[in-house]
């Protein structure tokens, strides 16, 4: 059978779904574009595919190797299996890491600005420890209107939660440590995403055609997971100068705009070198069709990937049976996520309580007009008295009044988040999005995707509504930092998206995930205002109503970024018996290396931010007094300050009411990088808990 019959063949199968299991297909190969193996360290991959996979030896190189058959021809077929990685270049003296790349690295420009604002694994003698990279405040992006060049290797700060060196290196980092953005298996419809997905699908085939024995019909095959490759097929080199010497090498090289697979002359200067004393020696490349190449989330499409494990087989033995693809090993956990790590203060147990609670808001999509996940999450948590007298208005505000009757003190956090929405779907599939809210639009740029597949934006009848995966799209010439426009890709025609549900108008967020960084630090996307919203939920549930000397409410609001217009709709109907209202939200704070610290300065682990002045008002000078009595009542050390953005509380401002934010400092806001120390949102809480049992004008 010809590779294109046999290709056809695959297409036919895959459609009808008779010979193979796609969605198990996908998550094998994903599974594998997930695997740690930075150049140079891909020991880290290799060793697990020896506990994993039998018959595969290592050489002095690192490189992993299995031979079927024996004698002659001799024939050689290498993947390339390093990851392109960074490495710790410098630990400065606050605690920050600088990063270089691991040789010239991706050719794609916007690598390097793929990496600013995200969370990644800094692979440790120790085990992989998560950090994220540095990025400028959403909320101060006057300050940085001119910064229009695009980011390289030299504007990156990994920021681990660490307050000084001495700290990084009790977590175990050093110097030199590898490190690489930290991603899940990602794969959706009929596509595998991620960094050198056309590379990492090459070796699983050379794993697959391996494990299934396939040879000649004489002598011997040499399957090899190649190290070094960035460095010139490194790796590769050993092989053939140690004591494979092949008749035939098939290099299955990283991915490329369309699918090769010819007789080349070389394959780069280092090999060849060698190649040249091997007059025999007959080489064909195949690379698999990708798209994006080299850009963080490269695509490969799985008929694709079909196509190039027969032709990986059919260049071995044109006769053998298409084999099964096997999977990756598992990556090893993070050491974030060990608890034993975190010490035995008596505070430890309640900084678990609110990472715990962190977790099930912060990794839930809610941008504006779609908070349900995060209304339900709330009000199931709220105490059962709670509960009973628990309003929701059409907008999706959720608000509890209790307390004697009396004038109100307010307190408002909201349940959305910066993100985009659905503007328009071209024939093609690709989805032109919309910004809700001051998105670091460079942050999203390149990266995962999610879809929140919820019915409408108002108060959902399933607010757990499931997900559609994808990837934002990438420019492949920018010009400058910022995208004029962000377009997101979910492996699906026009017809096919509306066919799953897609519509004009659903939220799209990128992949989150919350993690704990060093012993106090924890880091999300979404912290503004998930953490406000953790504080508030936490602060209720120790509140005893039946004490209380005023009425207070609590309000989770909705649609607050780019226009607090949940909060407005509060505000109308709450005005008229509401004596101060206090903002539960960031105080987006310049403690960061890429910040001035001429405003904004409130160090974070420094305690809870009495937020004085901002864009949208100002605290006037009896009520922060009283705010700090109260504060230094109940033994809370507070910070003060002014900082950019406004907050829900400024919706109250025009009826009269004073507003007040009390708030948690947080680092890179509106960016999946954004950090919270986890002492002060504690000491937020029960900031919180006196403000609202504290008499109504003290």
């Amino acid at each position: 059978m010809t590779l294109h019959s046999r290709a056809l063949l695959i297409g036919l199968l895959l459609s009808a779904g008779t010979a193979y299991s796609q969605e198990s297909d996908l998550t094998t190969l994903s599974s594998w574009v997930a695997v740690d193996a930075p150049t140079g360290h891909e020991h880290l991959a290799t060793e697990a595919i020896q506990r994993l996979y039998s018959g595969w030896g290592r050489d002095r190189t690192g490189n992993l190797y299995k031979t079927i058959g024996s004698g002659n021809p001799r024939t050689v077929v290498a993947c390339a299996l390093d990851s392109l990685a960074y490495a710790v270049s410098q630990i400065t003296d606050d605690g920050y890491l600088r990063l270089h790349r691991i040789a010239r690295g991706s050719r794609h420009p916007l690598w390097d600005q793929a990496h600013q604002g995200q969370h990644l694994r800094i692979l440790t003698r120790v085990g992989p420890i998560i950090g994220v990279s540095a990025v400028a405040n959403g909320h101060f992006a006057i300050q940085h209107q001119n910064e229009t060049t695009i980011i390289t290797q030299n504007d990156l700060w990994l920021d681990v939660g660490a307050e000084s060196a001495a700290e990084v290196a009790e977590m175990g980092i050093a110097l030199l440590d590898p490190v690489i953005r930290n991603l899940p298996a990602w794969s959706y419809a009929n596509e595998v995403a991620g960094p050198r997905a056309g590379a990492r699908v090459g070796c699983a085939a050379v794993v697959a055609a391996a494990e299934a024995g396939i040879n000649g019909s004489t002598g011997a095959t040499k399957y090899v997971l190649s190290t070094q490759q960035a460095f010139g097929w490194v790796g590769l080199g050993s092989i053939i100068d140690d004591d494979a010497r092949p008749d035939k090498l098939i290099i299955v090289s990283p991915g490329e705009a369309e699918f090769r697979n010819e007789a080349v002359a070389g394959v780069g200067a280092r090999v060849d070198a060698l190649l040249s004393l091997l007059t025999r020696t007959t080489i064909q490349q195949i690379a698999p069709k990708v798209s994006d190449a080299d850009s963080l989330m490269e695509r490969i499409d799985l008929r694709d990937a079909q196509t190039l494990l027969t032709a990986v087989v059919e260049a071995v033995n044109p006769n053998a049976e298409l084999p099964a693809w096997v999977s990756a090993p598992i990556q090893s956990p993070n050491l974030n996520a060990d608890e034993d790590r975190w010490g035995s203060s008596s505070n430890v147990n309640r900084y678990k309580e609110i990472e715990l609670v962190l977790d099930q808001l912060a990794e839930q999509s809610a941008v504006p007009g779609h908070e349900g996940p995060i209304r339900n999450i709330v009000y199931n948590a709220l105490p059962e008295w709670a509960k009973e007298v628990a309003q929701v208005d059409e907008m999706g505000n959720l608000w509890v009044e209790f307390g004697p009757v009396s004038e109100a003190t307010v307190f408002v956090a909201h349940t959305d988040e910066v993100g985009y929405e659905v503007e328009s779907v071209e024939a093609s599939g690709v989805v032109n999005l919309r910004r809700l809210g001051g998105v670091v639009a460079t942050a999203w740029e390149g990266q995962p995707a999610l879809l929140q597949l919820d019915p409408f934006k108002g108060i959902e009848s399933n607010p757990f509504s499931p997900q559609l995966r994808g990837v934002f799209l990438s420019r492949d010439n920018p010009q400058q930092k910022q995208p004029e426009a962000v377009q997101a890709w979910f492996g699906m025609n026009s017809e096919t998206l509306a066919e799953v549900g897609v519509r004009i108008g659903m939220g799209i967020t990128g992949y989150k995930e919350g993690n704990r960084m060093g012993p106090f630090r924890y880091a999300s996307r979404s912290l503004d205002d998930r953490a406000g919203t953790a504080a508030l939920l936490l602060a209720i549930q120790q509140i005893d109503p039946s004490t209380l000397a005023n009425r207070v409410i609590f309000a989770w609001s909705v649609q607050e970024e780019g226009g607090l217009r949940g909060a407005a709709e509060l505000a109308s109907k709450l005005h008229m018996g509401s004596r101060r209202v206090y903002s539960i939200d960031t105080f987006v704070s310049s403690d960061t290396p890429l910040e001035s610290p001429h405003f904004a300065y409130a160090p974070l682990g420094d305690g809870p931010v009495l937020r004085s002045i901002e864009n949208g008002g100002i605290v006037i000078p009896a009520e922060l007094d009283r705010n700090r009595v109260i504060a230094a009542n109940a033994g809370i050390d507070v910070q003060i300050g002014l900082t950019q953005g406004t907050t829900d509380g400024t919706t109250f401002s025009i009826y009269g009411v004073p507003n007040a934010g009390l708030s948690w400092p947080g680092r890179y806001s509106h960016s999946p990088a954004e950090i919270a120390d986890l002492r002060d949102v504690a000491e937020l809480i029960d900031l919180i808990q006196a403000m609202a049992e504290a008499p109504l004008d003290d």
